[in-house]
């Protein structure tokens, strides 16, 4: 544990309270992906299958069951409780378009051919492009609530740390995962256009707003 990756975790779960606050206080679900946050849900699913086989410490347990449970409250508000708010007009990324090459390079590059490690694996590489169904939604409509950006900018700041978090384990502990790290800087250079545009027009009181596409 080294501070980046206590940070990359909080920002983490600030993330997704962000995201739960507003859909909670605004009844709405309206600019948010259900598909981006299906994927996300199947990430924690897949990853922290661990959490009944091995014990690390209570804050990487509580961490887990944490994001397990705020991952599959969103699904429920985006499908169940509010669901007539949901924008499935916009929401129409093919999930199949990353599902199915996520898969096969599961099986493909892992460390250990075993159920458990190739469904870690696949978690992995699945949060590496999990967010595209948002950050498509946000091109096709041109534009996000401020709230929404919020999200997404603390989700990128969390990988980004997370970055950080293994530069620093390999200085001090010579430890160096390459899926992880590989993955972690697919997944942040999605984050960068996104960035620019937080940093210029968001944090300026502006409204986030893409040209349309043609």
């Amino acid at each position: 544990m080294n501070v980046f990756r206590i940070l990359g975790d909080l920002s983490h779960l600030l993330a997704m309270i962000l995201l739960l606050g507003k859909i909670w206080r605004s009844k709405c679900c309206t600019g948010i992906s259900g598909k981006s946050q299906i994927l996300f849900a199947l990430v924690f699913t897949t990853r922290y299958l661990d959490l009944f086989t091995n014990f690390i410490s209570i804050y990487n347990t509580v961490m887990k069951v944490i994001f397990l449970l705020c991952a599959y409250v969103t699904v429920y508000m985006i499908y169940g409780k509010f669901r007539k708010t949901f924008d499935s007009e916009n929401d129409t990324f093919r999930l199949e378009f990353l599902l199915v090459p996520v898969i096969g390079l599961s099986f493909l590059e892992n460390y250990n051919f075993t159920p458990l490690e190739i469904l870690w694996t696949f978690s992995i590489y699945l949060e590496s492009v999990a967010i595209l169904p948002q950050l498509f939604m946000i091109s096709k409509t041109g534009e996000a609530e401020t709230i929404t950006t919020h999200y997404l900018f603390f989700l990128g700041l969390y990988r980004a740390l997370y970055l950080a978090n293994w530069i620093r384990r390999y200085q001090t502990e010579n430890f160096y995962d390459q899926i992880a790290v590989v993955s972690g800087v697919v997944q942040t250079i999605f984050y960068c256009d996104f960035f620019y545009l937080y940093v210029t027009k968001v944090l300026k009181g502006k409204k986030l707003s893409l040209p349309m596409p043609i």
